[in-house]
């Protein structure tokens, strides 16, 4: 019990000298711990940050196939896009977004979707297939990213 006084005693003593010691640096120098927490948010940026351009889609349900058997792909998708005109080409064109993500997923097998390798693969696929231009538009939605807000294989 003494061991474990004097051990707690020299953590009290370590972790004093230390507080006192930055104390008396940082009193020394002029600067106080408020004046450094002020200049580094004085460094940040203020600007407003932009908000983000989401086309949320409705939930895609489709058969793949694996070594063993069938399975069922319950997907949904949201895409983040760059900008509005994008949005906008998106929402123009949703049935032919739709065909294409559908052809995207049945083409996948279980064990492909199954791994986070994979599932990033498929976001490649699917940000490739929807960058395409719709015809007759000269150039398709620019996407950022693909994100799974819903992902079952079943």
């Amino acid at each position: 019990m003494l061991r474990l006084l004097k051990i707690i005693l020299m953590l009290v003593i370590v972790i004093g000298a230390s507080v006192g010691g930055t104390m008396f640096f940082l009193s020394n120098s002029g600067t106080s711990i408020a004046s450094l927490t002020t200049e580094a948010k004085a460094d940040e940026p203020t600007e407003p940050l932009a908000t983000p351009i989401f086309a949320e889609l409705e939930p895609f349900t489709v058969t793949i196939h694996g070594e063993a058997r069938s399975r069922i792909l319950y997907v949904a998708v949201t895409l983040r896009l760059v900008d509005i005109p994008s949005r906008q080409i998106v929402i123009d064109y949703m049935p032919e977004v739709r065909d294409r993500i559908l052809k995207v997923l049945a083409a996948q097998s279980t064990e492909q979707v199954q791994t986070p390798e994979g599932r990033a693969a498929l976001v490649r696929q699917l940000k490739s297939v929807l960058e395409a231009p719709f015809t007759p538009q000269p150039t398709g939605p620019r996407v950022a990213d693909v994100l799974f807000t819903a992902f079952v294989v079943q």
